[in-house]
């Protein structure tokens, strides 16, 4: 059914009339986000979206994490624009071209040598599945192994490998094939601190009667964005990257939705200290929301043969031409990463505030710099703080297993008012809801 835009004072009511719009007669009935905001879409700049009437919603949704620097980042379009207007090479599959050599040495003084990563660059295909499924081929390869470890409630993407690895039952049910050669430990905190940290993994490890063969590596999400917003804490992570040096485990860190600044540093992992084996990047490193991704490993793991993985879509210039730009616009200093915590804390505190004034009670509020999820005790109500939020212009989305939890990702380039403005349209929604 088509929903009709009623305009009221400051929210819009939505209701139904009986005509079939072409989204429903010929797209496939797998869409999601348009069934949670209907209304189409027209254009968009900076932290907002624009529907076809012309009315603004701000984006707390972020293109799921891809557009950390907003919508058409005039540093970033300019850019893309120059590129097309001198008829730069669009597609390239892996061949050598300016915008990858461009993009390869801006990444490597930018990112890499400032932070000491000794990263050899993957090109692996556009999507962060890609990336995470060429992480897990090459530690098998490397190792020799099979088995993968991951965590409870942990999400890496939906093709096999990467379903293989995730903990959403909806999702792994959509495979229609077992998914094997993985196994599961409690994400930090998942015990309610009943017990110590690593302590069923590492006995597992050390048994020869377990029945756990070694695994080949363990992949992590520092925040865990679809699992509920839930962050390891540092020195969690510290003890996982010694216990796989400990038991000869490659560590991967999954950074494709907490990279590129979410947290404040360029990498999530930065605060904990660690150097993983291997991690995967997608979403906003291609900073302008087209496609791209990258898997970064140590350069004794780079054992591939040339074209062993490969596919059409490595060579995306116009992602390498905007990812460039983005490094150059918002990580030659650390301007933006003193801004992301800055406002890490200023939505922590709002957020704890609408938790204290909520009637209804069992509000709890966790987050790293700019992720912050607010969870409810039931999915229903953290659904319709959604769907209230939408009705008066702000777009957030629901994670967790049951969908319990409102999660905030807005651009980092978001200014304060905008913050506020956002902050505040949740806080009315949510006691819309008490």
């Amino acid at each position: 059914m088509i929903r009709t835009t009623l305009w009221r004072r400051d929210f819009v009511t939505l209701t139904d009339i009986a005509t079939p719009t072409v989204f429903e007669t010929v797209e496939s009935e797998v869409r999601s986000y348009c069934r949670a905001w209907p209304v189409v879409f027209e254009r968009a700049a900076g932290s907002r979206l624009y529907d076809e009437q012309g009315r603004p919603y701000l984006d707390f949704f972020a293109g799921a994490g891809s557009l950390n620097y907003g919508h058409n980042n005039p540093a970033l379009k300019r850019a893309l624009l120059d590129y097309l207007a001198d008829d730069g090479i669009t597609h390239g599959l892996d061949m050598s071209t300016t915008a990858k050599r461009d993009f390869l040495e801006t990444f490597h003084s930018t990112v890499l040598e400032p932070r000491a990563l000794p990263y050899k660059v993957m090109f692996p295909g556009p999507t962060g599945t890609n990336a995470v499924e060429a992480a897990l081929k090459l530690a098998r390869k490397v190792t020799g192994r099979q088995t993968i470890v991951s965590f409870t409630n942990a999400f890496h993407g939906m093709s096999l490998g990467s379903l293989a690895v995730t903990g959403n039952a909806a999702k792994r049910a959509g495979a229609g094939v077992p998914l094997n050669h993985a196994i599961r430990m409690p994400f930090d905190d998942y015990l309610d601190g009943r017990l110590p940290d690593f302590l069923w993994f590492e006995r597992l490890l050390e048994d020869a009667g377990s029945g756990l063969d070694h695994p080949a590596a363990v992949i992590v999400e520092t925040v865990q964005g679809e699992g509920g917003v839930n962050v390891a804490r540092a020195e969690w992570l510290r003890g996982l990257a010694e216990l796989c040096r400990r038991h000869d485990m490659l560590l991967i860190v999954d950074d494709v939705q907490m990279g590129c600044g979410r947290t404040g540093d360029f990498f999530s992992f930065e605060e904990a200290g660690i150097t993983p084996d291997i991690v995967t990047l997608s979403k906003s490193i291609g900073g302008y929301g087209l496609p791209m991704a990258l898997c970064l490993f140590r350069p004794e793991l780079d054992v591939w043969q040339p074209g062993e993985h490969n596919g059409t879509f490595r060579g995306n210039n116009p992602a390498f031409v905007t990812a460039t730009a983005a490094l150059d616009t918002y990580w030659r200093d650390g301007a933006l990463r003193e801004r992301t915590l800055s406002r890490a804390d200023r939505v922590e505190r709002a957020l704890l505030d609408l938790c204290a004034d909520d009637g209804r009670g069992g509000l709890s509020v966790r987050g790293r710099g700019l992720v912050w999820g607010l969870e409810f005790t039931d999915g229903e109500r953290a659904d319709a703080v959604c769907r209230r939020a939408f009705e008066t212009g702000l777009l957030v989305e629901t994670s967790g297993p049951r969908g319990e939890v409102v999660k905030l990702l807005p651009p980092l380039t978001a200014t304060d008012d905008e913050l506020d403005e956002g902050l505040g349209i949740l806080a009315r929604s949510v006691r819309h809801t008490a």
